[in-house]
């Protein structure tokens, strides 16, 4: 029961965090919205700060699961197809998750006032994506799939325009579909371009 509490908390954290702000969401209507009390809250908590460092630690890990990261890296594709489904997945799971969905609204939101909220933000948003996909580039470099002299730099040609459609899902759901169908044009475009068939 106690492990159902502190879950039922942490997304309601999230929930409010992800349209609020941190500052802006108050411990006793976020117990409240839960039919709790806020010193029930304290049984799993010490504090909002808990709250808040445990939601990201817990965000760090289902994201690390779900998509993959510079610390746990997907396996290289072995067609320049395989890296364009790979990509779609990811996308997919980028966008119609809830959870990474408000998480990457609230990093937005706080990556302004709160250091560490800046650093996941420049990780999620930006570094990590180009550390992942230059392993890949380079897997796929050394399997003679891809032309790629520096793969750091085509990671980072690669994942900004995504990147950018992604958020541009955030901001403007109902062009979610148009942004993928763009993500997977280009994806293919880039196959075409560095691709060695």
């Amino acid at each position: 029961m106690a492990k159902d509490t502190k879950e039922r908390i942490l997304e309601a954290a999230l929930d409010q965090f992800s349209q609020k702000g941190y500052a802006g969401t108050n411990i006793r209507e976020l117990t409240a919205s839960l039919g709790l009390v806020k010193s029930s809250m304290y049984k799993h908590f010490k504090s909002k700060e808990d709250i808040w460092n445990s939601l990201l630690d817990e965000m760090i890990a289902y994201y690390d699961k779900g998509f993959g990261s510079a610390e746990n890296l997907p396996p290289v594709p072995d067609s320049l197809e395989a890296l364009t489904a790979m990509t779609m997945r990811m996308v997919d799971f980028t966008v119609h998750d809830e959870r990474v969905v408000m998480t990457r609204k609230l990093l937005s939101i706080e990556q302004y006032r709160d250091e560490r909220a800046k650093e996941l933000a420049t990780k999620h948003f930006l570094t990590g994506l180009t550390d992942m996909f230059a392993h890949i580039f380079r897997g796929m470099a050394e399997k003679g799939l891809l032309r790629c002299d520096e793969p750091e730099m085509l990671a980072f040609a690669y994942t900004a325009p995504i990147s950018a459609l992604i958020h541009l899902c955030d901001r403007e759901p109902e062009k979610a579909d148009e942004a993928i169908e763009k993500i997977e044009k280009f994806s293919r475009h880039f196959v075409n371009t560095y691709g060695i068939r």
